[in-house]
C-alpha cells in the first residue's frame, strides 16, 4: 500500500484543504483517485490473478521536478498494479522518490540511458510488488544484427526485457518506447515494432514461455502499419481503449506471443486519472497558485500561469499518456491436476 505518512508533516504540507499542496487537498484527491482505481481494478479483481501495467510518464523527471502532490498520485496509481513497465524515465532519482512512496514491498530496476538523438536520453524501468511477483534473474537490452533495420541502425530507445513469475505464470516482459518522429531513410515505427515482435516470437517458441511486448508503441490505430506488424508476427493484442488524453490514439499497447490461452486474459483497461486529479474544473485553483507571493521562490513553471495553460501543465505533472493495464489468471493448478489424473502409464 502506498505510504501517506508524510502528508502529516507540516514542514512539507500545510494543514487544511483550501488550495493545492495542502495536506487535506491532496488527501481528498487521493481518496477520489482510489475510488476510481477501485472501481476500475480492485472490486472486480479475480483471486490468483496478476495486474500488469504500462505507463509512459512524461519526462520522468527531465526538467523541473514534479510537485510532491503529483508524486503521491503517480504512486497511488502504480500501487494498484502488481508490476508496471515505465517508459520515458529521465532521472534515476525520480524512481527512488517514487519508491519511497510505494513502500518496502516495492522495488525496481532500470536500464541505461539511450543517449542522444532518437533515444532522447531516456531510460525504462520495471517496478514491481515483491509480495506478488518475483524476478527470475534474467534481464537485458535487445540489440539486432546488421541489416535488421534501415541504415543498419538500432532501435532508437533500446527495448528492455526481464523475466518474472507470479503464481504458476512464468513470463518475460519487453518494454518499448517506439520512435514517433519519422525521417527519410531512417527506421519507421513499423520497422522497429516488426523486428522486436519477430525476435520475441522466436524466443517464445524456443522457451515455450509467454513473452509480452508492452509500452508506448506510438500506434495511432491498430489498423495502421505498426499495429499490423504486431499481428503479422503472431502477437495477440489485448483490447484496450485509446491511451492518449484526448481519447483518440492507441499509443500504448500490451501484446502477447507464446502459450497464453485467451481464457487466461481476464480483462484490460486504461486509468483516466484526469477524472479524479488535476481535473479541468480545478484549473483556476492551480493557476491562482502561480500568483501567490508565498510560493514566489519556487522554480518558474511550478504552477500554470493561466487557466489556458493548465491542460499542458498537468501533462508535465502526471503525463500526456494514460496508464494501461491487463489482468491475467496465474493459477493453473486445477487444470494441471486434472491432466495428471488422466495420465496413462508411459505418458
Amino acid at each position: 500500500m502506498a505510504f501517506y505518512k508524510t502528508l502529516r508533516d507540516e514542514r512539507i504540507y500545510p494543514r487544511g484543504r483550501a488550495r493545492p499542496g495542502d495536506a487535506g487537498w491532496i488527501a481528498e484527491r487521493i481518496l477520489r483517485l482510489r475510488a476510481l482505481l477501485n472501481s476500475r481494478i480492485t472490486t472486480a479483481r479475480r483471486p490468483n490473478s496478476l495486474i500488469i501495467g504500462s505507463w509512459n510518464i512524461r519526462h520522468f523527471d527531465g526538467g523541473r521536478l514534479r510537485l510532491n502532490e503529483s508524486m503521491h498520485y503517480i504512486a497511488e496509481i502504480i500501487d494498484h498494479f502488481d508490476i508496471c513497465a515505465i517508459q520515458e524515465v529521465k532521472d534515476i532519482a525520480s524512481m527512488e522518490r517514487l519508491m519511497r512512496l510505494l513502500g518496502p514491498n516495492w522495488t525496481y530496476f532500470i536500464n541505461d540511458s539511450s543517449g542522444s538523438g532518437r533515444g532522447n536520453y531516456e531510460r525504462m524501468a520495471f517496478a514491481y510488488n515483491r509480495n506478488r511477483v518475483f524476478f527470475r534473474n534474467l534481464i537485458g537490452e535487445m540489440v539486432f544484427p546488421k541489416g535488421a533495420l534501415p541504415g543498419d541502425e538500432q532501435i532508437g530507445r533500446t527495448p528492455f526485457f526481464a523475466a518474472f513469475q507470479a503464481g504458476w505464470f512464468r513470463f518475460t516482459l519487453c518494454s518499448t518506447h517506439i520512435v514517433f518522429e519519422e525521417k527519410e531513410n531512417r527506421p519507421l515505427r513499423e520497422d522497429e515494432i516488426r523486428v522486436i515482435a519477430a525476435e520475441l516470437t522466436k524466443r517464445a517458441k524456443a522457451t515455450d514461455e509467454v513473452h509480452i511486448m508492452l509500452g508506448d508503441m506510438n500506434i495511432v490505430d491498430l489498423k495502421d502499419p505498426g499495429g499490423q506488424a504486431l499481428l503479422d508476427n503472431g502477437f495477440s493484442v489485448s483490447p484496450l481503449p485509446p491511451s492518449s488524453l484526448d481519447g483518440k490514439k492507441a499509443y500504448d499497447q500490451i501484446a502477447f506471443t507464446g502459450p497464453l490461452d485467451s481464457e487466461n486474459l481476464l480483462r484490460g483497461d486504461i486509468i483516466p486519472w484526469q477524472e479524479a486529479v488535476y481535473t479541468t474544473s480545478e484549473a483556476a485553483s492551480y493557476a491562482a497558485m502561480a500568483a501567490d507571493p508565498a510560493i514566489a521562490a519556487l522554480p518558474a513553471g511550478t504552477y500554470p500561469q493561466t487557466e489556458k495553460a493548465f491542460s499542458t501543465w498537468r501533462t508535465h505533472e502526471i503525463s500526456d499518456h494514460l496508464p494501461v493495464w491487463i489482468e491475467l489468471r496465474t493459477d493453473f493448478s486445477e487444470a494441471y491436476l486434472k491432466e495428471t489424473a488422466d495420465l496413462k502409464p508411459g505418458q
